[in-house]
């Protein structure tokens, strides 16, 4: 997407803010909330959102400055698709190691293990 951004003509910048603005999520803005409240999620996200813009500037204005944004606006956007090579098939091995991994989490008590665990440790017993 950034590159479609500078291809489109966005500044060096807005695509480096455009890059920092993946620490600005609702998700993870909703946990902040969650643990630390409304006001310190909000603060947040000020601060978040400060630092994106501010940082963007400075690499707008020293890689300006020193000449280092790119003068060509070429960057090559490919289309997906979907092709069976060596990352398919490590895909593939991988679901199936994963689906094992499950299989024997369910078979050897790991959802009753977890429910042990999630209750609180009771007092007087030694191990």
């Amino acid at each position: 997407m950034a590159a479609v951004l500078w291809n489109g003509g966005i500044s060096f910048g807005g695509v480096i803010a455009f890059i920092f603005a993946d620490l600005i999520v609702l998700p993870v803005l909703n946990i902040y909330r969650k643990y630390y409240g409304l006001k310190m999620a909000a603060f947040l996200f000020a601060t978040f959102y400060a630092a994106m813009a501010v940082a963007a500037l400075i690499v707008e204005l020293i890689f300006g400055a020193l000449g280092l944004v790119p003068a060509q606006r070429n960057a090559r956007v490919v289309e997906a698709s979907i092709a069976w090579d060596y990352t398919t098939w490590l895909n593939i091995a991988f679901l199936i190691l994963a689906a094992l991994l499950i299989w024997r989490f369910l078979k050897t008590g790991g959802p009753g293990m977890l429910r042990v665990m999630n209750r609180p440790a009771s007092m007087g017993h030694s191990h």
